[in-house]
C-alpha cells in the first residue's frame, strides 16, 4: 500500500510539475520578449512595480523564476533595489492564481485540455497558436496530476497516525510552516506544495489549520530558489534576495501571531476546505503587500543595513544623452563620446568575465554577461537614435564626419556584446558536456584573451584622449591578433592529428579564438574612429 501511494503520489507531483513548466513555456512564449521588458520598465513606482510583479509571476507561474529573474536583472544594473522589492511583492501575490486556478473542482475539463492544446501545438499554422495550444495543454496535464495526486492520498484518510500527525501542524501551526518550508525547498515550487496540500484536503486528509500552516511555510520555502540564484552575484542582488526572504518570514510570523482569528476568517471564505486553504494563500500575500508596501522605503533601508556594504551598479539606459542640447552640436557629440566611452569599459568587463567563465568554469558570471549584454543592444539603439536626430540640425563637415564615425563605433562596441555573449555560450557547452581543455590548450586561449584586453584597453584609452599614436598601435596590433590566430588554429590541427585533443573540445577552441580574433576586428574599427578611418 504504502509502495503504491508513493508512486501515485510521486507521479502524480511530477505531472503537476511538467503540467506547470509547460503552461509557464506556453504562456511566456506567447507574450514574447514583453515580459521581460514590462520588468525593465513599469517597475517606477511601488505600487505599479508590485502590479508588474502579479502580472509577471501570473505569466510564468512561478514566484520563484519572476524573483530570480528580478535578482539577475539587479545584478546587472538593470533594475534598482527599489524597484525589484516592490516587484517580489506583487510576485508574492501572483503566485497564489495557481493554488486558485487547482482548488477548483474542473478535473472535467482535464481531458478536453490535454486534447484541445494537442491540436493547437501540433497543428496550429501560427507560432501563437502553437504556444497557446503548450499552455492549454499544460494546464490539462497540471490537472491530470492533480487528480492523480488525489487519488493516490485517498487511503490516507483511514490512516489514524498520520492524520493525528497532520492534525498536530493544526494545534501547533510552527510544525506545520516547519514542514511546508522544508518540503518547498526541496522540490522549489510554492505552487506544487499548495497542490498537494489542496489534493489532501479534497480527501479529507487535512483540516483547515494545518493545511494553512503548510501552505504558510511554502511562502518561506520558496524564498530558497532566489537565495541560491545570489550566491555570487553583486551585494545588490543579494539584497534582493534578502529582501525576498524577510518579507514572507516577516509574514509568517505575524500571521502565526494571530493565528487562530485568521483561520476563523478564512472559513468564511469558501465553501470547501480546498477554497479555503487556496484563499487563505491568497489573502496572507495580499495583506502581507498591503502591509509593507507603504513602507517600501524604510523596509529597503532595512534590508541596506542587514546587508551592508558599498554597492556598485551599472546604470541601465544613457547617462550622458540629453535631447536638449542636440541645438548645441558639439555639446551634443562630446555627450555621445562619453555614452561611448561607457559602452567600450562595459564590453570590455563583459569579454573578461566571458573568458573567466570559460577559463574557470564560472558559471555564476553567466547571468550578469547575458544582462550586460542587453544593455550593450539598448545603448546601441538609443545612441544610434540619437545621432539620427542630430544629423538632422544643421552641422559642420567635421562634425557630420564625427557623427559617421560616432554611428561605426557604436555599432563595433554593441558587436564585441554579441561576441562576450558567444563565447558564454561556447563556455556552456564546455561544462555541460565536461569537455577536456588540455593546458597547453588553456595557456593559448590565456595568452590571446590577454592580447585583445590589451588592445581593447588602448583603444579606450585613445578613444577618451583623441590619441592618434595609440589609435594606430591598436591597428597595428590587430595583425598580430590575425597572427596569432593562425598559428593557435595551426597549433590546434597538430594536437588533433597527435590525437591530444578531443575533438568535441576542439571545435570550441576554433569558436573561441574565432570570436577573439572578431573582438580584436571591432576594437580595431573603434580606434580608427580616433583617425577618421571608417
Amino acid at each position: 500500500m504504502i509502495g503504491t501511494l508513493i508512486i501515485e503520489l510521486a507521479g502524480g507531483l511530477g505531472l503537476f510539475l511538467f503540467g506547470m513548466q509547460l503552461m509557464a513555456s506556453g504562456m511566456q512564449k506567447a507574450a514574447g520578449d514583453r515580459l521581460r521588458r514590462i520588468l525593465e520598465i513599469l517597475t517606477t513606482k511601488p505600487l505599479i512595480a508590485a502590479f508588474t510583479g502579479i502580472i509577471a509571476t501570473v505569466l510564468v507561474q512561478s514566484s520563484s523564476t519572476t524573483t530570480v529573474m528580478l535578482v539577475g536583472f539587479v545584478n546587472a544594473g538593470l533594475m534598482t533595489l527599489h524597484q525589484a522589492v516592490g516587484t517580489i511583492f506583487g510576485a508574492n501575490i501572483g503566485t497564489t492564481v495557481t493554488a486558485q486556478i487547482v482548488s477548483l473542482k474542473i478535473t472535467h475539463l482535464v481531458y478536453p485540455a490535454v486534447a484541445v492544446g494537442a491540436i493547437l501545438n501540433f497543428f496550429g499554422k501560427r507560432r501563437t497558436y502553437k504556444y497557446i495550444g503548450q499552455a492549454v495543454l499544460g494546464f490539462g496535464v497540471l490537472f491530470l496530476g492533480m487528480s492523480i495526486m488525489s487519488t493516490g492520498l485517498a487511503p490516507l484518510r483511514e490512516n489514524a497516525y498520520l492524520l493525528q500527525l497532520l492534525q498536530n501542524f493544526g494545534r501547533t501551526p510552527l510544525l506545520g510552516v516547519l514542514a511546508g518550508a522544508v518540503f518547498t525547498g526541496i522540490i522549489q515550487s510554492s505552487s506544487a506544495t499548495t497542490g498537494i496540500v489542496i489534493a489532501m484536503t479534497n480527501q479529507g486528509v487535512l483540516d483547515l489549520p494545518a493545511a494553512m500552516a503548510i501552505v504558510l511555510g511554502s511562502n518561506v520555502g520558496t524564498c530558497i530558489t532566489t537565495l541560491l540564484a545570489s550566491i555570487g552575484t553583486t551585494l545588490s542582488a543579494r539584497r534582493a534576495a534578502v529582501a525576498h526572504l524577510l518579507f514572507n518570514v516577516t509574514g509568517v510570523v505575524i500571521a502565526l501571531l494571530v493565528f487562530r482569528p485568521y483561520v476563523a476568517l478564512i472559513a468564511h471564505t469558501g465553501a470547501t476546505v480546498a477554497r479555503q486553504a487556496a484563499n487563505a494563500h491568497t489573502f496572507f500575500n495580499i495583506a502581507n503587500t498591503v502591509i509593507f508596501l507603504p513602507l517600501l522605503k524604510q523596509f529597503v533601508s532595512l534590508v541596506t543595513y542587514l546587508v551592508p556594504g558599498e554597492d556598485i551598479t551599472v546604470e541601465m539606459g544613457p547617462k550622458y544623452l540629453d535631447k536638449r542640447i542636440l541645438l548645441t552640436p558639439d555639446v551634443a557629440i562630446g555627450s555621445v563620446r562619453q555614452e561611448c566611452l561607457r559602452m567600450a569599459s562595459l564590453g570590455r568587463e563583459m569579454v573578461t568575465e566571458a573568458m573567466q567563465v570559460f577559463l574557470r568554469d564560472d558559471a555564476k558570471l553567466m547571468q550578469h554577461v547575458l544582462q550586460k549584454e542587453e544593455l550593450m543592444d539598448s545603448l546601441e539603439k538609443e545612441i544610434t537614435v540619437y545621432l539620427a536626430q542630430l544629423s538632422q540640425h544643421s552641422l559642420t563637415q567635421a562634425q557630420s564626419q564625427e557623427v559617421s564615425a560616432l554611428m561605426h563605433a557604436v555599432n563595433d562596441l554593441e558587436r564585441i556584446g554579441d561576441h562576450a555573449q558567444n563565447l558564454i555560450q561556447q563556455a556552456e557547452l564546455k561544462m555541460e558536456g565536461r569537455l577536456p581543455f588540455s593546458e597547453q590548450a588553456i595557456a593559448e586561449l590565456e595568452d590571446m584573451y590577454r592580447t585583445v584586453d590589451d588592445m581593447i584597453a588602448k583603444a579606450i584609452s585613445a578613444f577618451a584622449g583623441k590619441d592618434l599614436l595609440l589609435a594606430s598601435q591598436v591597428v597595428d596590433q590587430d595583425d598580430v591578433v590575425d597572427n596569432l590566430e593562425r598559428i593557435l588554429r595551426k597549433s590546434h590541427i597538430t594536437r588533433i592529428n597527435e590525437k591530444i585533443c578531443f575533438p568535441p573540445s576542439g571545435v570550441i577552441y576554433l569558436d573561441v579564438i574565432s570570436n577573439l580574433e572578431r573582438i580584436a576586428d571591432h576594437a580595431t574599427n573603434f580606434a580608427q574612429a580616433v583617425l577618421g578611418e571608417f
